[in-house]
């Protein structure tokens, strides 16, 4: 017999709006000490010095941050000219500085040419592995980090504000892998200009946004259990893009048994239909509430993951009328 887990079985998402100066794994600790949940984890690190959206999974939610590790994302930056740092955001140590402040207008015209698939050197001062060693561990040590070029997607970049010449405020929208400090480098190095991120704040994680996000501290102020769980979207939020197919309660106890389910031509050509390209996964339902992640293969769902939402503390006794956008 396994070992009992620790805490409570709760399953679902908490859209956390990460304060500023507080790594990405302590709000997943101090969120699931919460919510007492059995497991937990986050979907895209955030910078200590970043705030914004940070999607944690609690329970049966956490088989889902594969699936949300590609969502589009969108951030929005102030780059402070004048001064570039060793780790282009503020809390590096001077490198180099200049007089040169661009307008809003030169601004404006250059990110154009960061917009699509491009070519961007992540900055050393990352999380990327170097023969097994973090390239952020590495620089700080003192060794020499050369990290390779990588492919990655900006689908649109634009100037939302300049308060003053030393300032600008720019929004991306982009796919997973973006540098926004690399982006920063390149964009005051193509200006001729000193530059370094001075607040950076992630707004949307595919379907989470700033209008279901909730602070930590609001949830440290709810008194009771029944109050954490009306933060929790469902595990179903991370999937948003995925098809879903309701399914017979025979089909769904044969799902949950590992075994697949055949399914009629019409449910075929209907899913066809609304696969994301290149994909097969599909997900199973019963009762408005998830049951499997399949892959559609030969007219049948062979389940790749299964869940155990149980029905009391989790998400099926939550009213979600509260969590739009």
């Amino acid at each position: 017999m396994g070992r009992k887990r620790k805490g409570d079985p709760v399953s679902g998402w908490v859209c956390l709006d990460k304060p500023y100066d507080l790594t990405s794994t302590h709000a997943v600790s101090r969120v699931r000490r919460l919510f007492n949940a059995q497991k937990a984890g986050h979907a895209g690190t955030l910078d200590p010095l970043a705030t914004g959206i940070l999607p944690i999974a609690l329970g049966e939610a956490t088989k889902t941050v594969p699936y949300l590790m590609d969502a589009d994302k969108t951030y929005r930056f102030t780059i402070a000219w004048g001064r570039t740092t060793a780790t282009f955001d503020r809390a590096g140590e001077t490198t180099q500085s200049s007089d040169v402040r661009p307008d809003p207008d030169a601004v404006a015209a250059a990110l154009p040419a960061f917009v699509g698939e491009i070519s961007q050197v992540p900055p050393i001062y990352s999380a990327i592995k170097v023969d097994g060693e973090r390239a952020y561990d590495l620089a700080r040590a003192g060794e020499t980090v050369e990290l390779k070029a990588r492919i990655v997607r900006i689908d649109a970049a634009r100037v939302t504000a300049a308060p003053d010449a030393d300032h600008v405020e720019i929004e991306i929208d982009c796919g997973k892998g973006v540098y926004v400090r690399a982006v920063v480098r390149d964009l005051a190095e193509r200006l001729g200009a000193c530059g370094h991120v001075s607040a950076l704040r992630r707004t949307r994680v595919g379907g989470f946004t700033e209008a279901r996000a909730i602070g930590l501290e609001t949830l440290e102020e709810f008194g009771h259990k029944a109050r954490h769980l009306e933060a929790l979207l469902p595990v179903e939020t991370a999937l948003d893009d995925i098809p879903a197919l309701a399914v017979t309660d025979e089909d769904a106890f044969r799902l949950k048994q590992g075994r697949s389910i055949v399914l009629i031509p019409r449910q075929v050509e209907a899913l066809k239909t609304r696969l994301n390209p290149g994909s097969r996964t599909v997900s199973a339902t019963t009762g408005g509430q998830i049951i499997a992640l399949c892959e559609m293969r030969a007219g049948r769902l062979e389940p790749a993951r299964v869940f155990n939402i149980e029905k009391s503390g989790d998400l099926t006794d939550v009213d979600y009328d509260r969590t739009q956008g």
